[in-house]
Order: C-alpha cells, then sequence, then structure tokens
C-alpha cells in the first residue's frame, strides 16, 4: 500500500482510517468499528496498534469516533493493513459516507426505551450507503426516548422516541415532524435523503450541509405534517454505574477531554472478562462497558477512578470541550488541552452548576462546533472571550490564561458570572 496523495491530507478533510488528517504531532486516523462497538480484546488490539503505529495517544471524538495521533507517512500503511486484516473498522471507511448516526451507548439495553434505536441506526445506515451526493459529515442522531438523552448533541437530523413505537423527525435541529411509526421510520429518512441528494445535486456550490438550509427548505425534505418539539428531558447520567435488569450493569467511563494513553486503555479493557462484555464508543467522550456483573463493574469503575478518569456524572471535565491545541496542532494559537485542565479546576463550582466550557485552539472548533454557555477562542497565546456563541462569534475580550482563571470564581447565577469576569478586565487586552 503506497503513502496516500498529499490532497488527501488537506486541513478541513474529514479523517478517516484511508485517509488520515494531518496535524501538529503527525497524521490523525478516524476509526469507525462496525457499530461503534467493541469486544475487549479488539480494544485492546487497537491500543497496542496505537503504541506501535502512533504515539499512542487515542482519542474519542464528540461523535464516538476513536482516533489514533502521531501516525506517520511509514506507519499509516502498515496500520491500516493490521486494522483491515483484524475487522477493526467499518468496511467503508474512506469510501463515501462515514458513519451517519449517533445513538446512546447504553441503546439496547434500557428496559425503558420507546424505540429500538441500534435496530434503527442499522437500517439508516444501509439505507444511506447506496444515496450518492450525501456529505461526508451529515449526523442522524436517534435518541431511544430514555433517560439517555442526545438532547445536548448536535445533528441534521434527530429522531426522538415519544411513545411505544413511534417517533417525532426534527430537521435541522429545529423543524419537528410526526408522528412517524418505528417500522416506516427507515423509509421516512431514507426519502429525506435523498430529497435533499437531489437538492445539492442541483446547486452543489451553495448547499452544504442539511442544518444550513433555510426552513422553507428544510419544510419541503419531509412529508410528515408539523408538530410541536417533545417536552424536554433530564439531562442525562454521562458517567458511573448503570443498573441495566437482570443483574446486569453498565460502566460508563469518560475520558478527559476525549484523550488518554493506549496503555490506559489496555488496563481498562484487560481488566474485563472475555465473554459476553461489550464496549460502546460514548458521544459524551468516553467508554460504557456493558453486560457486566456488579462486581465487575464495580471493580472497573474503581480501577478508572484510580487512572484519574471520569466515573462520576458531576465531574467539571464532562462539561469542558477542548480540541488538542498546541503543538499538537500546527493551526492552533493556544495550547488548548491542557489549558482546559487548568480551567476546569479553577470552574468546577460553575461547571457543576450546569455552565458548559469551550476551549479551541483556533476558530476552527474541531472540539465542538456548536454554542457553549463560555466559549474561549485561542489567539496568539491567549484567548478571545464568548458568552453564549460558537468560536465564529464575536468575543468581549481577549485574556490570558492566568486572567480566566482568576475571574472564574463560584457564583450564583452562571451568565452573570461570566459577563462580570470580562468586564472586570477592563480593555480587550
Amino acid at each position: 500500500m503506497n503513502a496516500l496523495p498529499r490532497e488527501a491530507l488537506r486541513r478541513g478533510w474529514c479523517p478517516s482510517t484511508l485517509r488520515p488528517m494531518e496535524t501538529g504531532d503527525g497524521w490523525l486516523v478516524r476509526l469507525h468499528p462496525p457499530g461503534a462497538t467493541l469486544t475487549p480484546e479488539q480494544l485492546r488490539r487497537i491500543a497496542a496498534l496505537a503504541a506501535e503505529y502512533g504515539n499512542g495517544l487515542v482519542e474519542i471524538s464528540g461523535r464516538a469516533n476513536l482516533q489514533l495521533r502521531g501516525v506517520t507517512a511509514e506507519s499509516h500503511p502498515k496500520l491500516v493493513e493490521r486494522l483491515l486484516a483484524e475487522h477493526l473498522v467499518d468496511e467503508h471507511d474512506g469510501d463515501g459516507p462515514q458513519r451517519l448516526t449517533l445513538v446512546s451507548p447504553l441503546a439496547g439495553d434500557d428496559p425503558s426505551k420507546l424505540i429500538d434505536a441500534l435496530a434503527l441506526a442499522e437500517q439508516v445506515e444501509a439505507r444511506a450507503r447506496r444515496i450518492s451526493g450525501l456529505p461526508v459529515k451529515l449526523g442522524i442522531v436517534i435518541d431511544d426516548g430514555g433517560p439517555q438523552t442526545l438532547a445536548g448533541l448536535a445533528g441534521d437530523i434527530r429522531l426522538v422516541g415519544i411513545a411505544p413505537g413511534q417517533a417525532a423527525l426534527c430537521l435541522g435541529d429545529r423543524l419537528w415532524h410526526g408522528p412517524v411509526q418505528e417500522a416506516d421510520v427507515a423509509a421516512e429518512i431514507d426519502a429525506v435523503l435523498r430529497r435533499f441528494a437531489a437538492l445539492r445535486s442541483a446547486a452543489p456550490d451553495r448547499i452544504r450541509r442539511l442544518r444550513d438550509l433555510p426552513d422553507e427548505a428544510l419544510a419541503s425534505l419531509c412529508t410528515l405534517p408539523e408538530q410541536d418539539a417533545p417536552a424536554p428531558r433530564a439531562r442525562p447520567r454521562r458517567a458511573g454505574l448503570f443498573a441495566m435488569g437482570e443483574d446486569r450493569f453498565a460502566a460508563l467511563i469518560g475520558l478527559p477531554f476525549g484523550r488518554c494513553d493506549a496503555a490506559t486503555l489496555d488496563r481498562l479493557a484487560a481488566s474485563i472478562e472475555m465473554g459476553t462484555a461489550a464496549i460502546r464508543l460514548s458521544p459524551w467522550r468516553g467508554l460504557a462497558f456493558r453486560n457486566l456483573h456488579r462486581t465487575e463493574a464495580e471493580s472497573l469503575v474503581a480501577l478508572a477512578d484510580g487512572l484519574e478518569l471520569i466515573i462520576r456524572d458531576d465531574d467539571p471535565r464532562l462539561s469542558v470541550q477542548a480540541c488538542a491545541g498546541s503543538p499538537a496542532c500546527s493551526r492552533a494559537e493556544a495550547p488548548a488541552m491542557a489549558d482546559a485542565a487548568a480551567l476546569a479546576g479553577a470552574a468546577a463550582d460553575l461547571l457543576t452548576q450546569g455552565m458548559t466550557l469551550h476551549v479551541s485552539g483556533c476558530v476552527k472548533a474541531c472540539a465542538h462546533p456548536a454554542a457553549a454557555d463560555l466559549t474561549l477562542v485561542g489567539r496568539e497565546g491567549r484567548y478571545d472571550v464568548v458568552l453564549g456563541g460558537t468560536t465564529r462569534d464575536k468575543s468581549m475580550a481577549t485574556l490570558d490564561l492566568s486572567t480566566l482563571k482568576a475571574r472564574l470564581q463560584p457564583g450564583q447565577n452562571i451568565h452573570a458570572q461570566l459577563a462580570r469576569a470580562v468586564r472586570s478586565t477592563g480593555s480587550r487586552g
């Protein structure tokens, strides 16, 4: 296998197994395990390959994909050969749209689910593979209506269970349609995608993402009647121990800012007995170890705690999104991930109250394209400060890390605290 052509490594490319992305610490290779599910043995093999062919750093993205860092032009062909030979990646990786659907890491196990999100995701993926002209970054969120709501995750199309065997369909994260019967969901989404592909084909230079369409164009994609948005549900638990019925348990373990080293992954996977245990990747940048006995799950959580991973839902690091930053990313203007750790400690009180924080090394917003209560955008070693917006919104000030840490003090009103923190600095300097 030859090295990839240079154009396959251009900035902005959505990386995959066959088409890595060039970064400051080498090539980033994104993996899409079949069904976003691994056995403990497979996770150990991926950890070993990350150490052998990369720099040993492994990430889980906000769309529940694995990323291996530090791969080189020389090691990449050998890595791909091993991944394919051991069936550790989706056979479609690098060929057309990547995995489109996103489900809860506990989908299928929760008896309170209203629709079968796993089965629907499989049906939707199979149909979408036959549609040409879809954008690589198209995202379809399939929420089973149970306690693990996915409302905080962005998607071009969102399906939410609203009653047993019944769902509501949302386009562009703002126009709701339905209800639609579970048996008709795959065909309905297929029709929406085909209409969208036709629009893109007619105006390829103007239409990129489905969520960017105006409301009138969005509404034309769906023949279901309009309906109100489903009632809000409580925020999901993103880490910890979960009882899943029939004496089985799951353990959700978060990776701080979505990253850990290969040795840590290996220790987690090695602690699980082979057999029926399964691991799903979590959109909260972690791993869901499923189908465990209670003692096994409790031991795993204790091990993760000792490794300084995230085991509690009130861990402030869960509310912080951060990219790799400099020097790992050559585009970044600040060490975002390192600074995120310091800010998570300084702002722990605000974060546990519910504040969301996004620390981005540059305006690209690779880690979190959506809005956050506080968004920090790297600029020549300091950060542009944006309240309630994205990296591309107007900033209120440009501050250094020490000033930000000093101003993020405990308070009762998150937004007032943030605004006061910025105002108290005086100028943008």
